[in-house]
């Protein structure tokens, strides 16, 4: 057999290995890093090809691959998207990604990226909410308790000093779990009883349901002047969480307009209705909150540029040490492919 050469190997993160180095790392201290990764993209973003993911939709949920390359790397991620998953043991959403060097075409990093994209949600979020929630926000609800719930509290309590979240979901076993894996994060953690009660004295509220569903979770009379709503959970055609007339009254902010005018809350808005492109507010080439009382609204839909950050951080922690998988034919003479074959008897054995 052949022996792998050093191109052939690539480094690979495995779910485990994932877990060991968010572990090591703390994870708020993981979500801080990464957020500041994200954020030095976000002022790159002009360089980046920029493209709504690539998407196949069914009843039951989706499939997306998401690319992007700023010249120099090129990442993609596959992801889902099944709500129904949950009734049947599985995740509603698994991923994994890659890095490549776009001057050779050669990869340089395989990895999970359930557990990173999980990672890399909240910290968008809370990376956002630094530009457009109110100073000195300390409490926050969240509506939807699955499994983004515990990294968007971690986020919001690392990058903004977050104090007390407000839980609510339909599930109330899933309320229940968030309340448990937050226990000891030093945050005020209550229950709720209803939306409603959850948004009471909130000044930034986030929405990760998951059913495929045009949905109304926050309606118009629930929220006040000068909150800050990071609305996550609709992500594909079909799937909001707001009522319209909130959007109405919002400064509405979003990361990739031709995107999120598909699958973000204002698809259900008119095709000229007015956003801001979050990577402008960052940049400082657009205001993001105007004034206390205004109501501002994160759509986010997630996007390419977000796991491009995370890979490259994720490269840049990673040691020598990492797996790696015998992921590319490398033969001594690079025309020489089918003679790979012959040397290891594999096409001699046919």
């Amino acid at each position: 057999m052949t022996t792998p050469g050093p191109l052939s190997l690539v480094p690979f993160i495995s779910v485990d290995a994932m877990m060991r180095l968010v572990a090591e790392t703390g994870v708020e201290r993981f979500l801080a890093e990464l957020a500041a990764y994200i954020e030095a993209d976000f002022r790159r973003w002009p360089l980046f090809d920029k493209t709504p993911r690539v998407a196949a939709h069914a009843a039951d949920g989706s499939i997306e691959l998401m690319p992007t390359s700023d010249g120099a790397l090129y990442a993609f991620k596959y992801v889902n998207g099944h709500p129904k998953n949950t009734r049947e043991g599985r995740q509603t959403v698994c991923a994994f990604g890659m890095l490549a060097d776009v001057a050779t075409g050669y990869p340089l990093l395989l990895t999970e990226m359930t557990i990173l994209t999980a990672l890399r949600t909240a910290a968008t979020s809370a990376m956002a909410a630094k530009y457009l929630a109110p100073k000195g926000a300390a409490t926050m609800a969240i509506i939807g308790n699955g499994a983004q719930c515990e990294f968007q509290a971690l986020a919001f309590k690392a990058l903004l000093g977050i104090k007390a979240v407000r839980l609510y979901d339909i599930d109330s076993a899933a309320t229940r779990k968030a309340a448990r894996n937050l226990s000891l994060a030093g945050l005020s953690v209550t229950a709720c009883r209803s939306a409603e009660e959850a948004v009471l004295g909130a000044e930034i509220v986030t929405t990760a349901t998951a059913d495929k569903a045009r949905a109304r979770i926050l309606t118009d009379n629930m929220i006040g002047l000068g909150v800050h709503i990071n609305a996550i959970g609709g992500d594909c055609p079909g799937k909001t969480e707001l009522d319209p007339a909130i959007l109405g009254r919002a400064d509405v902010f979003v990361e990739y307009p031709p995107q999120t005018r598909i699958e973000g809350e204002i698809q259900q808005m008119p095709a000229d209705f007015p956003v801001t492109e979050l990577w402008r507010v960052v940049c400082g080439e657009a205001p993001g909150r105007g004034d206390a009382a205004a109501i501002t609204l994160f759509d986010s839909v997630g996007f390419a540029i977000e796991d491009f950050a995370a890979l490259r951080y994720l490269r840049d922690r990673i040691g020598a040490d990492a797996a790696r998988l015998d992921l590319v034919a490398d033969p001594d003479d690079p025309r020489d492919l089918y003679g790979m074959l012959l040397r290891s008897g594999v096409a001699a054995a046919a």
